[in-house]
């Protein structure tokens, strides 16, 4: 089954990513599913790392990322938006959450999430369920599965 790109599908929003392997697979993914990808910066590498393109290979297209050059233009521009925050520290699980077309999915920095700050004025904060004593999955993982599974519920793919 093939998808168009769509701008009533999700989009999904890194905050400060770190490893350019895990930005370049989510670009990938993006890019294959049909979803706007959103970039807050400052990113942890330069998009001319070797190690970012030898993942993205030729999946990027600079046009179809749209960058915050912080956290506040980023809140500013989705002031009117629904926001989701995929978080280890929420409690409702995605698979009891119903997703819009046009949800931002915000999801944090490999190293350190987002600030406090953010948890607390998002309303809507979603985990992926784990086996005990695991503490995370890997960023792009995670974006592939929460990206499908809103896919799926808006019938898009």
């Amino acid at each position: 089954m093939t998808q168009n790109s769509t701008d009533q599908g999700p989009k999904i929003a890194l905050f400060e990513p770190d490893i350019p392997q895990n930005t370049a697979a989510i670009i990938r993914t993006c890019s294959c599913l049909g979803a706007k990808l959103e970039i807050i910066e400052p990113c942890g590498f330069l998009l001319s790392d070797k190690r970012f393109k030898r993942v993205v290979m030729d999946y990027i297209n600079e046009k179809e990322i749209k960058f915050f050059q912080s956290l506040d233009d980023f809140f500013e521009y989705k002031k009117n938006q629904r926001i989701i925050l995929m978080t280890t520290k929420a409690s409702m699980s995605y698979t009891n959450f119903k997703f819009e077309k046009n949800d931002t999915i915000l999801f944090g920095r490999e190293s350190a999430g987002v600030p406090e700050s953010v948890h607390k004025i998002i309303k809507h904060r979603l985990k992926i369920p784990m086996k005990n004593n695991m503490r995370s999955l890997n960023l792009a993982t995670s974006v592939g599965i929460i990206l499908a599974e809103s896919l799926k519920q808006l019938e898009l793919i």
